[in-house]
């Protein structure tokens, strides 16, 4: 187990944005931001972020036949349910700070606004998956859509490889989910270089950061 300060509560924070955002670079320099400052975390991330979890990531980004909307969506909300009750809860009731690369609100940007499924019904199994767990920060990382899909490099996985007008829909679903929760959801430009968007992003976490 992690040593050192510890929140007096656990953080939840959670990492957004469109395929090419840079998020997980950032996300793996606040940890090591964190540990430095010797303040108990851990990163993960969804799908993929429980033993189960592994196995739902290789379908849902590697599986070659056809899937359906639905077949997709309830495949994220099973590896969410797991997620949450075997490793983010524990760990905020240990008062770690929980760094998620992705949650609900990839939900609604990539199934909601990209498949153009009902916001509202994913809304409400978002609920029943993370049983009603909603995060205390979340950073979305905005890019120009023809940026992020430059950065982009190799062999892309099933919803990076999907078409430009579905990742315009991703970029538009983040900052409309920015604009109606501006209390949780934070904003940062990622069209700058990695450096500017850490000194960004550690500006809006130190606001909450309780140590």
């Amino acid at each position: 187990m992690q040593t050192g300060k510890t929140p007096k509560r656990g953080l939840f924070i959670t990492f957004e944005g469109a395929d090419g955002c840079g998020k997980t670079t950032q996300i793996e320099l606040l940890k090591e931001y964190l540990d430095k400052k010797n303040i108990a975390n851990i990163l993960t991330r969804e799908p993929g972020g429980s033993d189960l979890g592994v196995h739902l990531r290789k379908i849902l980004l590697h599986y070659e036949n056809p899937v359906s909307n639905a077949a997709e969506t309830f495949l994220y909300l099973a590896d969410r349910a797991q997620h949450i009750e075997y490793k983010i809860k524990p760990a905020l009731k240990e008062g770690k700070i929980v760094l998620c690369d992705r949650h609900t609100d990839s939900t609604l940007a990539y199934q909601g606004y990209g498949r153009e499924q009902n916001l509202d019904e994913i809304k409400h199994l978002n609920k029943i998956a993370t049983q009603g767990l909603v995060p205390d920060l979340t950073i979305v990382f905005d890019v120009e859509t023809e940026v992020a899909q430059k950065r982009l490099q190799g062999e892309k996985d099933r919803l990076e490889a999907e078409g430009i007008e579905f990742h315009r829909k991703l970029r538009k679903g983040y900052l409309d989910i920015a604009e109606n929760e501006p209390e949780r959801v934070k904003i940062v430009n990622a069209n700058q270089n990695i450096e500017r968007v850490f000194q960004d992003t550690i500006k809006v976490v130190e606001e909450i950061l309780n140590v």
